[in-house]
């Protein structure tokens, strides 16, 4: 599995801007889809909130490839 850092700049992020920011999504369409498909868990549970907030220490999972542990 590929892990990743992501420095957050502010206390919270949407979970939809953080799938755009790290450029696992090119559009906001596209990081809806990947809710909506199921491929998106955070701290180990899937997520079905698109505009899930997320702090520091969080922990999101992209169709168990990739982990990005926000910081």
């Amino acid at each position: 599995m590929q892990e990743e850092r992501f420095e957050m700049r502010s206390a919270v992020i949407d979970l939809l801007q953080l799938l755009k920011a790290s450029g696992y999504a090119a559009t906001g369409g596209e990081a809806k889809m990947m809710v909506e498909d199921e491929l998106i868990t955070v701290n180990g549970e899937l997520e079905w909130r698109k505009r899930r907030k997320l702090q520091a220490k969080d922990v999101v999972e992209i169709d168990g490839q990739v982990r990005i542990t926000l910081a």
